[in-house]
């Protein structure tokens, strides 16, 4: 059946990558605190906050499934009621986007000390956390698939912000980097790595952001969405733990470039 494998099929794909993105955070996790990095306690308590939140919606999801392909086996009706998980999927995702965006705003701040580009990333992923709780309660208050045309105009400005925060954020970092260039070949080869790491990062969270709201615009009828919603909140950490996991990457590059500068 067609209309199956856009309701359970996508369904489960949707949870698949999602366990799969969660094994990479999993191991990024680990070798941030093996690599001991001295960063301050909020930093910390910000990687902890991520990882509690991803581990949580993770289960919640792998549950998502056993509920649909389990619990409800047969039960076609079961289709076209709204399960817990999908509300606490847009808040744990909204509260995943928000935590990453501020953190790497901050860290633009401190590059650019422009506290409008600051305030203009704050506002945005603000709104963007603002209308994704309001459209992750009332779908659960909705509890009918069927009346999901109602959250369009909230889904679409939560996940509008969302990817204009990610793309303020790229697009700023890159710029900075980009005016960073020394022609110093240990300096260019660092600064090119991280205009590559924010290209790859940011470019994938606004993919499936705005494959989400398409998805959900126009096949509102299917659970196409669901398989872009469930691992936004992962690639949200993956791009947070990678920017930090980055620095001894970097480190090792540096040394690596010196070695063969000397060498020559």
């Amino acid at each position: 059946m067609p209309q199956l494998a856009l309701i359970v099929g996508v369904y489960l794909l949707g949870i698949i990558f999602n366990t799969f993105l969660y094994g990479l955070v999993l191991a990024q996790f680990v070798t941030y605190f093996k690599t001991k990095f001295e960063d301050p306690l909020w930093i910390r308590t910000v990687v902890w906050s991520l990882f509690f939140i991803d581990t949580i919606h993770s289960v919640v999801e792998i549950y998502a499934a056993w509920q649909m392909c389990v619990e409800n086996y047969g039960n076609l009706a079961s289709f076209g009621s709204v399960s817990w998980t999908i509300p606490f999927t847009a808040v744990a995702t909204s509260v995943a986007a928000i935590i990453t965006q501020l953190f790497l705003a901050y860290r633009i701040f401190l590059l650019t000390r422009s506290k409008v580009l600051l305030g203009t990333i704050c506002v945005s992923s603000t709104l963007g956390l603002v209308f994704g709780l309001i459209a992750g309660v009332a779908s659960g208050v909705i509890q009918e698939i069927a009346k999901f045309g109602r959250l369009v105009p909230f889904v679409v400005l939560w996940l509008t912000f969302q990817s204009l925060s990610d793309f303020i954020i790229s697009a700023s970092l890159i710029a900075v980097l980009a005016r960073s260039r020394t022609g110093l070949r240990s300096t260019d080869a660092i600064i090119n790595r991280l205009i590559q790491g924010a290209i790859e990062t940011g470019t994938l969270a606004s993919v499936f952001a705005l494959a989400d709201l398409f998805s959900f615009v126009f096949f509102r009828n299917t659970n196409l969405y669901a398989m872009f919603t469930f691992p936004i909140g992962r690639i949200y950490t993956n791009t947070l733990l990678h920017t930090l996991n980055a620095r001894a990457e970097l480190r090792n590059m540096d040394s690596i470039i010196d070695c063969d500068l000397e060498v020559r």
